[in-house]
């Protein structure tokens, strides 16, 4: 769309032209790219951390049984009121002592400390609805915990893997809110705050903006392409009524 139509009155909702310079301008004025690959980085760390750690900590709520297991299973749930931004300023603080401020650790390494509750939610309650049986002859063969986690349940829970991976992904991709805190060198943008750049420079080039923010959802579209059709089995499997329940 022409810069000049963006604010036209009564607003287009077709533009006359295709301006397929805005692309190109894009690219050109902000290292579009760089920002691109910045947050393709931080994504797939953070994906690869939440499957992981909130598989394995589905896995201890749905197998193991110890003293203190519903106190812990409340405390989860219990997580998932706490908004995010009472967090913020205490992160902040722990993270600057540590040195980890303008560094992607921030971004990447809560991900591997349990992936969030509700991710681990969602692994506790399908890892429930598949029947002990499979873990007794996994026993038998001698494999150990952590086989039957890697081995047996997740090849198994491919549904519920998708939907955590999808949504850790696009959480992760759009956050815009912690980049802004803990990264300060442009070159470490991600993309939100990239896009944010657009707005701010050169008086606010908003046709730019429109155009860089299609090409940034297209990862999101192939992610969501590739996880989709996992994600209505996953609800499906999840609301059933599990074969063993544990108290």
């Amino acid at each position: 769309m022409p810069i000049d139509e963006v604010y036209s009155l009564p607003a287009r909702l077709i533009p006359s032209r295709l301006e397929w310079s805005n692309f190109t301008d894009a690219m050109r004025r902000l290292p579009f790219l760089r920002f691109m690959c910045n947050s393709l980085v931080v994504s797939a760390c953070a994906v690869m951390g939440a499957v992981l750690t909130s598989a394995m900590a589905g896995y201890a709520f749905a197998r193991f049984h110890w003293k203190s297991r519903r106190f812990c299973i409340v405390l989860l749930l219990g997580c998932l009121l706490i908004p995010a931004q009472i967090l913020l300023i205490p992160h902040f603080i722990l993270y600057s002592s540590l040195g980890w401020v303008n560094t992607y650790k921030p971004l990447i390494v809560p991900a591997w400390l349990g992936g969030g509750a509700f991710n681990v939610f969602l692994f506790w309650q399908f890892f429930r609805t598949i029947p002990r049986d499979f873990d007794d002859a996994a026993k038998l063969d001698g494999a150990s915990h952590w086989i039957i986690l890697t081995r047996v349940m997740i090849p198994m829970a491919k549904p519920v893997t998708a939907t955590v991976a999808l949504l850790s992904f696009v959480y992760h991709w759009q956050d815009f809110q912690r980049p802004l805190i803990y990264l300060s060198d442009f070159q470490t943008y991600t993309i939100a705050l990239g896009l944010r750049m657009y707005q701010t420079a050169g008086g606010g080039w908003i046709n730019l903006v429109i155009a860089a923010s299609l090409v940034a959802i297209l990862p999101v579209l192939v992610v969501f392409v590739i996880t989709q059709r996992h994600i209505g089995p996953c609800a499906r499997v999840i609301d059933q009524e599990a074969p063993d329940r544990p108290s």
